[in-house]
């Protein structure tokens, strides 16, 4: 799975620093979005290879309409084996490209556009044309991913605690919005001004999708209709109150899931249940950090299950994590220091050989090689500059 705004903003949300009720929403009645304005400026990207050696790609996420921010989407290359990245070349015409996700087939990549307005854009990998960009009615679109069928484009709105769907055609391009569920219960806790929606994902069981919400400290589970595209409540799960969930990342074996909670500066194991989409959330653990203060960002786990890795922003540092019993049990190993400063986002190569860093305030992607028989990061040379780096997707 791939497939998870201004400064204040991002201190507590999206680029962050940051009892069951009854129906947890508001409804929005599907609505008709018009067409986004396809760019006339871009560069062409290179296709994804399927080959498992040479070059790889590599695609970069940042904030345009910040000081010293990007142009757009980045597109660079890397080496499975080395880990080098090469390649500076912008898809341009994205604004505020925040967070990446590409299609199954692997031919269309998707960005949020995190302002005022929300949106979601898609972008042709074979040739860098961007094919529109389409409202989710919310703000601050942060995160986004793609339904493992291909055919829903899932998204949360941290301004205003919001998730979306919009469908995807053949040519990957997007349809008219099809819902969008605004969080209201449980209320958001004191200073929090609202549900902030963090992230919008499928569970390995791909009958139901789940939304963190910081703003709520609850994990919302929902039924999505793959006819219709509309989605149905059927679980919240809460953290305690103040955890700030962020960001929640399966194990390969479906049962289990990881929880960044980054305003308490804990991660949590979570057992999942396939048949009613219900999540448990368990006992807060350490996030390794020793800094005075930390938002824990997001966890990676390997391929085969066997570690997992977090990103420390303020601790500036990548805990490692023996995942144990089935996925049902997080042991840390201890951290080390990503070599940049505040890692917004990190991901691992498709084989798991690389886990990739993006750290926001020194622009820069670390790369690290994954040893598969202790899960030790080794650092794969400098790292590579990127303007205001918070996204780093490798294919």
């Amino acid at each position: 799975m791939l497939g998870g705004a201004a400064a204040a903003s991002a201190l507590a949300g999206c680029g962050s620093d940051g009892d069951n009720g009854g129906p947890a929403e508001s409804r929005e009645a599907p609505q008709a979005a018009p067409p986004g304005q396809p760019s006339s400026s871009t560069s062409a990207a290179p296709e994804p290879s399927r080959s498992s050696s040479g070059p790889r790609p590599l695609y970069l996420g940042t904030y345009t309409s910040a000081q010293g921010g990007g142009k757009g989407i980045g597109v660079a290359s890397y080496d499975p084996a080395s880990g080098r990245i090469t390649g500076r070349e912008t898809i341009t015409g994205v604004q505020d490209p925040s967070y990446l996700a590409v299609h199954p087939d692997g031919g269309t990549l998707y960005a949020v556009n995190e302002r005022e307005r929300g949106a979601v854009t898609a972008v042709r990998l074979s040739d860098g044309k961007v094919l529109g960009s389409r409202p989710t009615g919310g703000a601050h679109t942060c995160h986004l991913s793609v339904h493992p069928g291909g055919r829903w484009l899932l998204s949360a709105d941290y301004g205003s605690g919001s998730v979306a769907v919009h469908p995807i055609d053949a040519s990957g391009a997007l349809g008219e919005r099809t819902d969008r569920v605004t969080h209201s219960r449980p209320a958001p806790r004191s200073g929090q001004q609202g549900p902030h929606a963090h992230q919008f994902i499928t569970a390995p069981d791909g009958g139901h999708v789940l939304a963190v919400d910081f703003g709520t400290d609850t994990v919302y589970s929902y039924r999505l209709d793959q006819q219709a595209g509309t989605l149905t409540e059927v679980a919240q799960a809460h953290t305690r109150a103040g955890a700030g969930p962020r960001h929640l990342t399966f194990h390969p074996g479906g049962r289990y899931a990881y929880l960044a909670d980054e305003a308490d500066d804990t991660v949590a194991v979570c057992a999942y249940e396939p048949s009613s989409g219900r999540l448990t959330i368990g006992r807060p653990q350490s996030t390794g950090s020793k800094a005075d203060t930390n938002y824990p960002a997001q966890l990676a786990v390997t391929p085969d299950g066997a570690y997992a890795f977090l990103a420390n922003r303020g601790d500036n540092t990548l805990a490692r994590y023996a995942v144990e019993a089935d996925g049902s049990r997080l042991r840390l190993l201890g951290t080390v220091p990503v070599e940049g400063d505040f890692p917004r986002q990190i991901a691992l190569s498709p084989d798991g050989g690389l886990l990739f860093a993006a750290n926001q305030r020194s622009g820069t992607v670390s790369v690290f090689r994954v040893d598969g028989t202790d899960g030790e990061l080794r650092l794969a040379g400098e790292p590579f500059a990127s303007p205001v780096a918070v996204c780093a997707l490798p294919l």
